[in-house]
């Protein structure tokens, strides 16, 4: 009987903590679409690292999870002309992930030839690592 006590306290302790973790990460990604859009490579580079070091989380890891205005963090910048930033971006990426459809089924580079933008400086990063 202790036994399971002790294991629902674990458990109920290990859901808490991580529903906290979650609000922070949240938290600490909350500007992020304002930093790629302002182009400020340095602010992105600091912001990553911040979530690296204290969430253990790699770009790939909340990439998906972040929406600017419904469009992920590399097609805001391409939109906003922040070609320091979205390049950074398109280099922290893995090459996989580059290459896979994103939450409107869309590739990136589909989205690119759509929206008309393969003379972005974006574009062409995006097609070297591809």
């Amino acid at each position: 009987m202790l036994k399971i006590v002790k294991t629902s306290l674990v458990i109920a302790a290990t859901f808490g903590v991580s529903g906290l973790a979650q609000a922070n990460v949240n938290e600490a990604l909350a500007n992020i679409c304002t930093i790629v859009q302002a182009d400020d490579k340095g602010e992105l580079r600091k912001k990553m690292r911040t979530v690296a070091s204290d969430y253990r989380l790699k770009l790939k890891d909340y990439y998906s999870g972040v929406s600017c205005s419904g469009n992920s963090l590399i097609r805001t910048a391409m939109l906003s002309n922040a070609i320091e930033a979205g390049s950074l971006l398109v280099k922290k990426m893995p090459k996989s992930d580059l290459s896979s459809p994103e939450a409107d089924g869309k590739t990136l580079q589909a989205w690119v030839s759509e929206q008309g933008l393969e003379s972005s400086p974006i574009a062409a990063v995006l097609n070297d690592r591809l």
